[in-house]
C-alpha cells in the first residue's frame, strides 16, 4: 500500500488540528469555545488538513490561524474576506475559512464582507460577535447596543447597531446562521452545516468578552432565562419557545406576533413554520429584527440556505469557455504586442 493511501485511511482527531502554540486569550474568553468546536468538527468534514486555510484580519479572534494546525494567513485589518477570496481563486480545491470579530468584519472590513457575500464566494465566514472592541481595550463596536457606555462613548453610544444576519442576507450570502459560544453542540451543528454548503456560509457567534463586555448575552445563555429568551430555528417546525414551550410566534402578513399557547386562543397550528429554503429573504429580515422588538426571543439556527452559482465556479467556467473559443493565451506574446520600446 502506498504512503498516500495509508494517510487517507488515518482517522484524524481534534488534537490533530491543535498546534503547539500557547493560546493567548484572556481566561474565560468565549473564543476558547469556538476554537474547541472548530477543532472537534474538522476531522468529520472529510477534508485533508492540507486542504484547509484559515484567514483572519486583526483583533482577538484573528489569532485563530495560529491555533489551527492547518494552513493559515493572519492578514490586515478588515481585509480577511478579500484575501480569502484571492486564496480561493488561486486554488479552488482549498476549503477556505475566515475568522473575524465584529469590529474587524463590520467596520473597516464591512465593504469586503458585503462583496464577498454578493459574489457568493465558496468560503465560510465565522463572526466572533462580542459587541465590543476587545484587542484595543473596550471601545464600542458596530454591533454595540445604542446607549452603550465605553471608553470611546462615556456618555453612551448614539449609533444604531448593525444586525450582522440582516447584513449577510441583504448582501446575498447563501447560508446564514447564528449560534452561541456557550452552546457547543448547537455551534458544532452550525459549523457542520456551513461546511457542507456550497457558497458563502456565514455564522454569527454570540461570544462573551469577560473583560470588556461581560454578560452581554447572559439572558440568552443562563440556564434560568435561556428558554424564555431564545427560539431555535428548525426547518419545517413552528417557532415555539419558553420553559414550558408555551410561547409562540405567529405572522399577521409580515408582522410577527407573540402568542400565549396556554391561553387556549391559539394552537401550534397557528404559528409561523420556519422555512430556511425560502427564496424570498423577507422572513429572514423579520427574524433578524426580533432584537428590535420588545419581549421577542433571539433566534438561533439557520436563518436561510439557498443555492446559486458561486463566483469562483463561474469564473473558471468562463475561463474554460474563452479558452475553447480563443485558444490558450500566450503571455509573452501579449507583453510584446502593440506599442513597445527599448530603454537604452
Amino acid at each position: 500500500m502506498s504512503t498516500n493511501n495509508v494517510m487517507e485511511n488515518v482517522k484524524l482527531t481534534a488534537k490533530d488540528f491543535a498546534t503547539n502554540q500557547d493560546v493567548r486569550w484572556c481566561p474565560g474568553c468565549g473564543d476558547y469555545s469556538i476554537l474547541a468546536q472548530v477543532q472537534r468538527v474538522s476531522p468529520d468534514l472529510g477534508i485533508p488538513k492540507e486542504k484547509f486555510v484559515w484567514v483572519s484580519g486583526i483583533g482577538c479572534s484573528s489569532r485563530f490561524p495560529y491555533y489551527m494546525n492547518t494552513y493559515g494567513f493572519h492578514s490586515i485589518h478588515g481585509r480577511a474576506p478579500a484575501i480569502a477570496t484571492g486564496v480561493k481563486l488561486a486554488n479552488p480545491d482549498l476549503s477556505v475559512w475566515v475568522a473575524a470579530g465584529d469590529g474587524d468584519l463590520l467596520s473597516i472590513g464591512g465593504n469586503h464582507f458585503i462583496h464577498a457575500c454578493r459574489r457568493n464566494i465558496d468560503m465560510k465566514v465565522i463572526l466572533f460577535n462580542n459587541r465590543i472592541y476587545g484587542l484595543t481595550k473596550g471601545q464600542y463596536s458596530p454591533t454595540s447596543e445604542k446607549g452603550k457606555k465605553t471608553k470611546s462613548s462615556p456618555f453612551g453610544s448614539i449609533d444604531f447597531p448593525f444586525l450582522p444576519v440582516n447584513m449577510a442576507v441583504a448582501s446575498g450570502a447563501t447560508f446564514v446562521a447564528r449560534s452561541m459560544d456557550r452552546d457547543p453542540k448547537h455551534l458544532q451543528a452550525m459549523m457542520l452545516r456551513a461546511a457542507a454548503h456550497h457558497g458563502l456560509a456565514f455564522i454569527e457567534v454570540y461570544q462573551n468578552c469577560n473583560i470588556f463586555n461581560d454578560g452581554a448575552y447572559e439572558p440568552l445563555t443562563d440556564k434560568e432565562t435561556k428558554a424564555d429568551n431564545v427560539v431555535v430555528l428548525e426547518h419545517g417546525k413552528p417557532l415555539i419557545f419558553g420553559k414550558n414551550n408555551d410561547k409562540g410566534i405567529r405572522m399577521d402578513g409580515m408582522n410577527p406576533i407573540l402568542v400565549d399557547l396556554s391561553s387556549g386562543e391559539y394552537s401550534v397550528n397557528d404559528l409561523w413554520v420556519h422555512d430556511e429554503f425560502d427564496e424570498n429573504p423577507g422572513r429572514s429580515f423579520v427574524l433578524a429584527h426580533f432584537s428590535d422588538l420588545k419581549n421577542f426571543p433571539t433566534p438561533v439556527g439557520v436563518f436561510r440556505q439557498i443555492q446559486k452559482s458561486t463566483y469562483d465556479g463561474d469564473l473558471f467556467a468562463q475561463l474554460d469557455e474563452v479558452t475553447k473559443l480563443k485558444g490558450k493565451g500566450d503571455l509573452a506574446k501579449l507583453f510584446r504586442q502593440g506599442n513597445t520600446w527599448e530603454v537604452a
